[in-house]
């Protein structure tokens, strides 16, 4: 705790470190609310990157500082929703007026804003909330629309490339020494019927289909921050995974963690299933804030979107697995198998209902 309250002194400048304590509930970085004497601004999130996830920790904060400071740019310049705020978090610089901090044993630490007033939630409680989720991810679009995304440093190469899982999944299928039981033979099964799919969002990119744009890169429910006293969005936050994408791969990841009523960690996979109606509400309050940037070809891959993310976190969970779980962090040795069960039947789920889900994308494009 010493070492944390030194770490957090080179963020506080001249204010008094008064307490530290475990934040959030992230599967990357270490996450720390520092609480300090300033009754003006009483509170910062200090947290360590994880330079084994970001092996480029100084592009991380490059791009931070570079679409943090567009994003407010943009809000000074234009008129917002009626009766409506957004935050943007800032980076924090440290004494020397740096924006990171590293130890001597190499550990690489960052300090940001805390948007006081506002919660996250690990479930969507409600439809309204669900409105809320989609429209926090298309205001966060909305606002780096027009950053060309060659001013971002592509920090996560192969980041939702799901052929290049599919490459690496192939790699430790045949190194493998876990036990076959009849879960391991699901997901075996799962990945070899759907591996040929794979490459649609991929190939709609190469063909020009769907155009490189700036995107938040890991934008479910618990990035997403609700103010506590109007219950509406006022920001998103886990903010390094930011980089040149397809916003499908956000919209297809946002209604993957927001359209399953049970979470991402229970353990009742069987009775996971896709919630078409908060998929309505998600998508209806994303497409308020992005129909002005959005064109036909992004509507008809949205289907493929929500498909192909929950397929493709479901690989990554299994990989892992089978990897002797290096990436993720874990609480229990099969945790990572768990996760995978769950993304593979929420597949599944939104397999099953094509139709239904496809007729409602024609109803809400307008």
């Amino acid at each position: 705790m010493d070492r944390l309250t030194n770490i957090a002194r080179q963020f506080a400048a001249s204010r008094e470190v008064t307490e530290l304590r475990a934040f959030g509930s992230g599967n990357i970085n270490d996450t720390f609310l520092v609480t300090t004497a300033d009754v003006t601004e009483p509170h910062f999130v200090l947290q360590r990157i994880n330079t084994h996830v970001f092996q480029q920790p100084a592009l991380v904060m490059q791009n931070m500082r570079i679409f943090t400071e567009h994003m407010h740019e943009k809000l000074q310049s234009e008129t917002a929703p009626a009766g409506r705020r957004w935050v943007v978090p800032r980076v924090l610089l440290t004494i020397d007026k740096c924006d990171h901090w590293i130890e001597p044993d190499g550990s690489y630490w960052r300090a940001i804003s805390f948007i006081d007033g506002s919660q996250t939630l690990d479930i969507i409680q409600d439809i309204q909330h669900g409105w809320e989720v989609g429209y926090a991810l298309g205001r966060f679009h909305h606002l780096i629309s027009d950053l060309d995304p060659d001013k971002l440093a592509d920090t996560l190469e192969g980041f939702h490339i799901t052929p290049q899982y599919l490459e690496y999944y192939h790699q430790i299928l045949p190194t493998h020494t876990r036990e076959l039981n009849r879960e391991v033979d699901y997901c075996l099964q799962f990945v070899r019927e759907r591996q040929e799919w794979a490459r649609v969002l991929e190939d709609a990119k190469t063909s020009g289909k769907l155009p490189l744009r700036p995107i938040h890169g890991d934008p479910k429910v618990n990035n997403v921050m609700i103010c506590t006293t109007t219950q509406q969005a006022i920001g998103a936050i886990d903010l390094d995974t930011v980089k040149p994408g397809l916003v499908h791969y956000d919209i297809g990841d946002c209604l993957r963690s927001g359209c399953n009523p049970l979470g991402e960690e229970t353990k009742e996979w069987e009775r996971v299933h896709f919630d078409t109606q908060m998929c309505r509400a998600i998508l209806d309050g994303y497409l308020s804030q992005a129909r002005g940037f959005l064109g036909a070809d992004d509507y008809d891959y949205l289907f493929d979107a929500m498909r192909l993310i929950a397929f493709e976190l479901g690989l990554r969970f299994f990989t892992d697995y089978l990897a002797e779980n290096i990436y993720f962090k874990v609480k229990y040795p099969t945790h990572n198998l768990d996760r995978a069960l769950v993304q593979f039947k929420l597949t599944e789920s939104i397999e099953a209902q094509e139709l239904a889900i496809r007729s409602m994308i024609e109803e809400l494009r307008g």
